[in-house]
């Protein structure tokens, strides 16, 4: 496999994990059941676009910010993989699911709260794109191909949030719950493989020849 691919590969899942559209399918659902059809519509809409905003902007500036207040990158890639680990390990034992009990409070916008901040555009997301976007390591058509996945997997979750209803008729709550713990395992096994190349380690896999 070619080294693009591998990339774009491991870009989606990482992006596919963090931002967690199987998942946001039922806390949508739960959230938007007493709105109108036309309703649920535009908020999935709105909220996928004030997410895209967020991510895009922590993915362009993000790096900069860090830069001028002296945090380098590598550190940011340790921290970062800790990070997606434990967000990892809680999709694993089930602790997301309590987000879909949260309700936002009297008047506030359910585009922004919980949906876009902090169901799709949330931290682990946030330090996702700011990683696969390191500017000392991937050269510019690199960081355009992270961003251009980055909007196929935000259009794919617009996507599941419009079909939120049939989605879960087909696959259940249950179904649902299984696959946020399997892409828990892959952001697991993606978040400690990004600590090991911060941390310089070489080719630990691969079996010394006799």
């Amino acid at each position: 496999m070619s080294p693009l691919l591998i990339k774009i590969s491991k870009d989606f899942a990482t992006l596919w994990t963090t931002i967690d559209p199987i998942g946001n399918v039922a806390l949508f659902a739960g959230l938007t059941a007493a709105l109108t059809r036309a309703d649920r519509h535009w908020t999935a809409l709105r909220a996928c676009i004030y997410a895209t905003i967020i991510l895009v902007v922590a993915m362009t500036v993000g790096q900069v910010i860090l830069d001028a207040i002296g945090i380098h990158m590598h550190s940011l890639k340790v921290a970062g993989g800790v990070i997606l680990f434990l967000f990892g390990v809680q999709m694993l034992f089930g602790k997301m699911d309590e987000k879909t009990g949260r309700s936002p409070e009297e008047g506030r916008d359910l585009a922004v709260f919980p949906l876009a901040v902090p169901s799709i555009a949330g931290p682990g997301a946030m330090m996702a794109v700011i990683v696969l976007t390191d500017n000392d390591v991937y050269t510019v058509p690199e960081r355009i191909e992270t961003g251009v996945v980055l909007l196929v997997v935000l259009f794919i979750t617009y996507i599941f949030l419009l079909f939120s209803d049939a989605i879960l008729r087909v696959i259940g709550r249950q179904g649902a719950s299984v696959l946020v713990r399997v892409m828990g395992l892959i952001l697991c096994s993606l978040a400690v493989e990004i600590v090991l190349t911060a941390l310089g380690v070489g080719p630990w896999t691969t079996v010394a020849p006799h």
